[in-house]
């Protein structure tokens, strides 16, 4: 991602809203992500949380937190880091900055590592980029589902631990 000029930041995080997260994802296509979810949740024990953030509050933007360090601070406050397996994965994309990032809990992680949700989001960059946002997200969902199917198979008895619902913010 370039470089952006911190006044350009907090001018583009001031302009933006969570209403507009409608002009990228309707309704209907979060609907399409929320199954994209259950979907995969059905090929694995672990638990995947999407969140789309249209910008940071001003204090936020002000003290410098990056898209990385506030999808940490999600993945704790939404307790994604609290599943029996320590599988849970957060897909964090925020709008102001274009930008997506990945933070799995220490069970998943540790057979995926950095590099391997790098890719997933550096491919989940280039469809945004293209106009593609749902196809990107899904896409990413597809690809976490198929590192949580090889190291989580399903359990006998699934369980829900985190909401499928795409939070906007």
């Amino acid at each position: 991602m370039k470089p952006v000029h911190p006044i350009q930041r907090f001018v583009r995080h001031l302009s933006s809203h969570p209403w507009q997260v409608r002009r990228y994802f309707s309704a209907a296509a979060l609907q399409r992500i929320e199954q994209a979810i259950a979907d995969s949740e059905h090929q694995h024990a672990g638990e995947i949380r999407v969140v789309i953030e249209s910008g940071l509050p001003v204090a936020a933007v002000l003290q410098g937190v990056s898209p990385r360090q506030r999808a940490i601070q999600l993945f704790g406050q939404l307790n994604i880091w609290d599943t029996e397996h320590n599988n849970g994965v957060l897909v964090y994309l925020m709008l102001a900055d274009r930008d997506v990032e990945i933070v799995a809990d220490r069970g998943i992680h540790r057979h995926v590592r950095e590099q391997g949700w790098q890719h997933i989001c550096q491919q989940m960059e280039g469809m945004f980029r293209s106009g593609h946002f749902e196809q990107g997200i899904t896409h990413g969902i597809t690809a976490i589902g198929q590192h949580l199917a090889a190291h989580f198979p399903p359990e006998a008895t699934p369980r829900n631990e985190l909401c499928n619902r795409v939070l906007v913010l």
